[in-house]
Parts: C-alpha cells; sequence; structure tokens
C-alpha cells in the first residue's frame, strides 16, 4: 500500500537525529518572526562592525583611565614626599598646581564613567546607530584622559629638582637618627665610666637627661614631626650628647689640671708675699736718691701687694672648695680670678725694682739713653731721604718734632735733682713716635703711593 505524503513526513522525521530539528525549526521560525514584525535582530555586516568599533573605544577609554589613574598615584607620592620635606615657596606652589591637576583629573574622569554607563555595548537589540554614538562618546572621553595626562606628565617632569632635593634629605633621615642614637649611648657610656671613678658630673648627666624627650621625639618619627624638623633635631642631639661625652672624657683630666693650678697658684701667692715685703726697702732708696716724681707713682704698692696676696689666697680657699664639691665651673673662674690678682701684684712689685734699676742706669750715663733715641730719629731721617731730594712733609714734619721733643727731655737733666723718670718716659715716647713713621712710609711704599 503507498504512504501517504505525512506518512513519508513523519517516517524521515523519525529517521533524522534529534540534533538536527533545531536548525530546521529556526529555519522555520525566522520567516515568520519577519512576517509578523516582532522584534528585529541582526548579526553580521556593518551592525557587528560598529559595535565591535564602539567596544574597541571602551577599551581605549579604560586604558587611557587606567593609565592616568596610576600616573596620578605616582605623581601624589612625590607631591607628598615634597611637602614633606620641603616648606619652600616652589613646594608650596607644587601643592597648589598638583590639587588644581587633581580636580580637572576629576572632571574628565567623571565624564568618561558616565559615557561608559551611558552605552551598553552587550545588548542584544543594540541599534548600529547606538554603537556609533558610543564610539563616539568613548571616544571623546578618551582624548580628554590622554590630554590630561599629557598634563600631568608635564607637571612631573618639573617636580624633578624638588624631588630630588626631598629625596636626598629623606635619605639623610635615617643616618641622621641613628647617629644621634649612638652619639646619646657614647655620652652615657662616657659618663658612666666617670662616675665609676669617683666623680660626680652631676651638670653633665643633668645635660644628658634634658635629651631624653628629643629621643622620644625622634624615635615617633617624621610622619608626626616631619622630616626637615626631625632632621634638625637629630643634628641638635648629636651635636650636643657629642659635646656631653668630650666633656666626661676630659673631666678626669680637668680635675688633674685644677688641682695643679691649686698647688702651683698657692705656691705663687707665698712667693709674691715675701718679694711684696722687699718692695718697701726699695721705695727707701728712691725716695732718698730720686726726686718725688720718680716714685710718687710706686707709693702704694707694699699695701697693694699685701691686699691683693690677702684677696687671692681667699679666693683659692673658695677654689678649693668648689673642687672638693665639684663644681668645676667655679673652680675654674675662681681660679683665673686669683691668677689675674697675682699677676697685676708681681707686676706692680717687680716694676719697683725695675724702676730703681733704670734710674740707676741712666743717673750713671744719661748719654746711653739719648744716643738710642737720637740713632732711632736718624735712621728714620734716612729711610724718609731715600730716593728722594727734599722728605716729605708728612715724615718730616714728626721727626721734625721728634728732634726737638729730645732735647727739651735733655734740658731737664739740668740741675740740682734732674727728673730722671720724666727724662725716660719722654725719650721712650720719642722712640714710640719715630716708630710710627717709620711703618707708615714702609707701608706707604710698599702699597706703591
Amino acid at each position: 500500500m503507498t504512504a501517504t505524503p505525512r506518512q513519508e513526513s513523519d517516517r524521515v522525521a523519525r529517521s533524522v537525529p534529534g540534533v538536527l530539528l533545531l536548525p530546521l525549526l529556526v529555519a522555520l521560525v525566522l520567516p515568520a518572526a519577519f512576517a509578523s514584525g516582532g522584534t528585529r535582530r541582526w548579526f553580521g555586516g556593518r551592525g557587528e562592525a560598529q559595535r565591535a568599533e564602539a567596544q574597541g573605544a571602551k577599551d581605549a577609554a579604560a586604558e587611557a583611565f587606567y593609565e592616568l589613574d596610576t600616573a596620578q598615584r605616582d605623581v601624589r607620592i612625590s607631591v607628598e614626599t615634597i611637602t614633606a620635606v620641603d616648606d619652600s615657596p616652589a613646594a608650596r606652589r607644587a601643592l597648589t598646581d598638583f590639587e588644581a591637576l587633581g580636580r580637572r583629573i576629576d572632571e574628565v574622569s567623571h565624564r568618561y564613567i558616565q559615557a561608559v554607563d551611558a552605552h551598553d555595548l552587550d545588548r542584544v537589540d543594540l541599534e548600529a546607530s547606538a554603537a556609533s554614538r558610543a564610539r563616539a562618546d568613548l571616544t571623546a572621553a578618551k582624548d580628554e584622559l590622554v590630554r590630561v595626562k599629557q598634563e600631568l606628565d608635564r607637571f612631573a617632569q618639573g617636580l624633578g629638582p624638588l624631588l630630588g632635593k626631598a629625596e636626598t634629605q629623606l635619605a639623610r633621615l635615617a643616618p641622621a637618627v641613628e647617629r644621634a642614637r649612638q652619639a646619646l649611648l657614647a655620652a652615657s657610656n662616657a659618663l658612666d665610666g666617670v662616675r665609676g671613678s669617683g666623680l660626680k658630673a652631676d651638670d653633665l648627666a643633668a645635660r644628658l637627661a634634658a635629651l631624653g624627650p628629643e629621643l622620644t621625639r625622634l624615635n615617633q618619627g617624621a610622619g608626626q614631626h616631619g622630616v626637615q624638623q626631625t632632621l634638625e633635631r637629630a643634628e641638635r642631639v648629636t651635636r650636643e650628647a657629642a659635646a656631653v661625652r668630650a666633656e666626661a672624657e676630659r673631666l678626669p683630666e680637668k680635675a688633674a689640671e685644677i688641682d695643679r693650678r691649686l698647688v702651683s697658684l698657692r705656691t705663687r701667692a707665698e712667693a709674691l708675699t715675701t718679694r711684696a715685703g722687699q718692695v718697701e726697702p726699695v721705695l727707701s732708696e728712691l725716695r732718698r736718691r730720686f726726686a718725688a716724681a720718680c716714685w710718687q707713682d710706686l707709693q702704694h704698692v707694699p699695701e697693694q701687694a699685701v691686699e691683693n696676696v690677702r684677696r687671692a689666697e681667699l679666693e683659692l680657699r673658695q677654689a678649693q672648695g668648689a673642687r672638693d664639691a665639684q663644681r668645676w665651673a667655679d673652680a675654674t673662674t675662681l681660679l683665673s680670678t686669683v691668677r689675674a690678682l697675682l699677676n697685676t701684684t708681681d707686676e706692680a712689685v717687680s716694676a719697683a725694682g725695675e724702676r730703681l734699676r733704670r734710674l740707676n742706669a741712666v743717673q750713671k750715663d744719661p748719654e746711653q739713653e739719648i744716643e738710642r733715641t737720637r740713632f732711632a730719629i736718624r735712621d728714620a731721617q734716612r729711610l724718609a731721604m731715600a730716593g728722594r731730594t727734599t722728605p716729605d712733609p708728612r715724615h718730616a714734619r714728626p721727626l721734625d718734632d721728634s728732634v726737638a721733643r729730645l732735647e727739651r727731655a735733655i734740658a731737664t737733666l739740668e740741675g740740682r735733682h734732674p727728673d730722671y723718670w720724666h727724662f725716660l718716659t719722654e725719650t721712650e715716647a720719642v722712640r714710640q713716635a719715630v716708630a710710627q713713621v717709620v711703618a707708615r712710609i714702609r707701608e706707604e711704599r710698599g702699597t706703591g703711593h
């Protein structure tokens, strides 16, 4: 019996594998969908190319956004490094410029995000015109991102000198802090060593204790106190701790030196007491043999010497007490006062004996003093005339005055009781005036005047 068309169709369907039925169904459904006016779906051709271009624009914009974001983070680190170290006008201006750039970056980033949110390129029913608009918007966003990054790159290049200076200071930070710690440790060890020898060194201990809060601030770090301030603090602590250490190490030697000075000055005071007792016989001889003008200024030397020695001995006892209490600065000051008193006394006591010696010499032979002064004048006159036919009035006048002054001094030797001391002081003054003329001539000729 011959099969009907329907039966034949059923047979074919039963004999074809199930996987082949889907294309068949699609082929049957598609014409019906277009014919019934349903949603249009498109694949391939120009529409797919528009979608691909839009997606490419989106990817390019995303890459530009990522590069800008990365660059901004890097530059922010540089700016923060600079401002942490540098408070100069240039550094403050760099921060202001970076903040302005940040606002510009925020604006273009916002427009980029808006462009991304405005276009869903994964929609199945994306129109070709929508894909084209998406590509245009995303490309514009990308171009803005690129332009701002170029501005950021130029700004970063301009930071070079400031950043280099800041990084140099940061590189100094850790070593500086470590040096301060080591200096404090060395000072503490030196102080312990001094105390172990029986010296108190209370003033040094107080100075070292005062550095304790500074060490705490150094340990808190530059993040809390600033890089520049921390560097300055570290250098100050290092310097002051080194000074404490040096003084501590010198303290035993200082104590020994003070002990030596106490003994030496005590011995010198005793010797001056003996010498001061010899001044009165010298004054007696001066009074007996020479005019009053020759010795009047020495009248009070004996009692002044006794008073100075008495004061020196009192200061010595106080210095000994300061040394026993280990008040080194007070002991040193007191010993300096003693030394000044003894020097003054020594000069006064010596002056009496020297006065008698010089007066004896000039009384015996005044010509020696006269000739010595005339020689100085003649030597200066020869120098003034060297290379000249007439002397310079600036040099000749004071030399002529010196000749006249010497003659007047010589005249004072006449009479029954000559003032030999006035004569000696005058001849010495003449020689000093002549020496000044000689020095001026040599200076002028040395400079070509």
